[in-house]
């Protein structure tokens, strides 16, 4: 009698092997998040329907201290977030820069060179519509 084939990536038994499936899958199109704040800059690269592919920060790059803040640090953040999304097939992307930090001009200049088509690039830094109330005026 046949050994039934062990089903690997069934739900019933709690474990989905991811690492397979995402080198197996092609992106042709794409969306890079760049989180540029005062300290660090994260750059997401996702598919179009919201689904992380590679991420990268100042901080994984090998950057510490006051250096990840730094135009260079996000720049390269930028090539090591891309780097394996082109590697997977990935053509064209959007770009949704969100935050005030140093590394917003960088990061896009780094995605320019990588080679990736951009559709467009969007500002979706959150602004208040003047949001909270301020604390009361210091008495000295």
């Amino acid at each position: 009698m046949a050994k039934p084939i062990p089903r690997i990536g069934s739900r019933r038994n709690g474990r989905i092997r991811i690492s397979s499936r995402k080198n197996g899958r092609r992106i042709p199109k794409g969306v890079i998040h760049v989180q540029a704040g005062f300290h660090n800059t994260i750059v997401t690269v996702t598919d179009v329907r919201g689904r992380v592919v590679s991420c990268a920060s100042a901080g994984t790059s090998g950057f510490k201290g006051t250096r990840r803040k730094t135009p260079y640090a996000a720049q390269a953040a930028a090539a090591n977030a891309i780097r394996t999304v082109v590697d997977q097939g990935m053509q064209r992307a959007s770009v949704m820069i969100k935050g005030p930090g140093l590394g917003r001009d960088a990061a896009l200049r780094a995605i320019c060179r990588s080679g990736i088509r951009l559709t467009f690039v969007r500002d979706v830094t959150p602004l208040p519509h003047n949001g909270c109330r301020p604390p009361k005026k210091r008495r000295v």
